[in-house]
């Protein structure tokens, strides 16, 4: 079987796999909020995941919603090729949007994940004209990866999470996802996770930072924050975006070595955790597996996770 030919059947695989997990989804607990994309709120900031019962799907699994559609002009997309990948968020009438309300200090987040979860990327494309925009993507290996864009196109009522699946050709070859643990390294950075998902409810997490075993007190702020978090459910990656309680410059909130969170699973089920933090001008991000529901726990003490270096933003 040639690469291309294993890389359509994994891609069919998945339409099966995945539409199987949404439905789990549904079965096991609330799955979303209808009204607005996908995002509820907490706090200053907001937790986007929404929790009532019935409600449609969460942000992230539709390629279209409230008339919005995300559309993708690039086709060709070839792993550890760097690409200009160029797209538009079409609206009602069918035309590209160009005029979007910024969501923490940018108009358009673009963030990017394999479909076994790893390959994280967290990215701010540049509009070129005409409702386009484009980013420079590379996507290190051959899968399939959903795209996903936050954004609020200007006159929309709520922010919405589009996504879309892009297939990078190749010989697939998956990675398994890492068993839950309390600490990730990155880039000489530590980051303890501490606190537990519960489906359908609002849960606390505080992510700590430190460096060569001290503190880390200086972080920086990041798209007016010292940290953002992004979780997806594994199965059909279902988004969760979350932010920190407080803000920089509020008069409360320090600048670490804690970030608190709060944030919702729509589902009992596995997710992954993707925390973004800036400090020495750098962006990097810490990785964590956590499950929600009865077999959780809160994470107190543990072994060594996983993270992902500087990030180009």
């Amino acid at each position: 079987m040639n690469t291309a030919t294993k890389l359509g059947a994994y891609v069919a695989a998945l339409a099966v796999v995945f539409g199987g997990a949404a439905a789990i989804g549904t079965a096991t607990g609330p799955v979303g909020e209808a009204d607005d994309g996908g995002h509820g709120g907490h706090g200053s900031h907001g937790s986007h995941g929404g929790t009532p019962a019935g409600a449609a799907v969460p942000g992230g699994l539709q390629v279209s919603q409230g008339g919005y559609t995300l559309h993708p002009q690039t086709a060709d997309v070839r792993p550890g090729v760097r690409t200009d990948f160029r797209f538009t968020i079409d609206g009602p009438d069918g035309r590209p949007v160009t005029r979007f309300t910024p969501l923490h200090g940018k108009r358009l987040h673009l963030i990017i994940a394999r479909r076994d979860l790893s390959g994280f990327q967290h990215l701010h494309p540049t509009e070129v004209g005409g409702g386009v925009w484009a980013v420079a993507v590379v996507l290190p290996k051959a899968g399939a990866y959903r795209f996903f864009t936050d954004v609020q196109p200007e006159g929309a009522k709520e922010a919405l999470t589009l996504g879309v699946d892009v297939a990078a050709a190749g010989d697939f070859q998956p990675v398994p996802l890492p068993r839950p643990e309390q600490v990730a390294k990155v880039d000489g950075y530590e980051v303890r996770l501490a606190g537990a998902l519960a489906p359908g409810a609002s849960s606390r997490l505080t992510l700590s930072v430190s460096k060569d075993g001290r503190p880390v007190t200086d972080l920086e702020p990041y798209l007016e924050a010292y940290g953002h978090l992004v979780a997806l459910r594994q199965g059909d990656l279902a988004y969760l975006h979350v932010h920190p309680d407080g803000e920089p410059g509020d008069g409360r909130t320090k600048p670490g070595p804690d970030i608190t969170f709060y944030a919702e699973a729509p589902s009992a089920g596995t997710y992954r955790l993707y925390l973004d933090f800036q400090h020495g001008g750098k962006v990097r991000t810490a990785e964590f597996t956590v499950t929600a529901g009865p077999s959780s726990a809160p994470v107190e003490q543990g072994g060594q996770g996983e993270g992902h270096g500087e990030h180009t933003h």
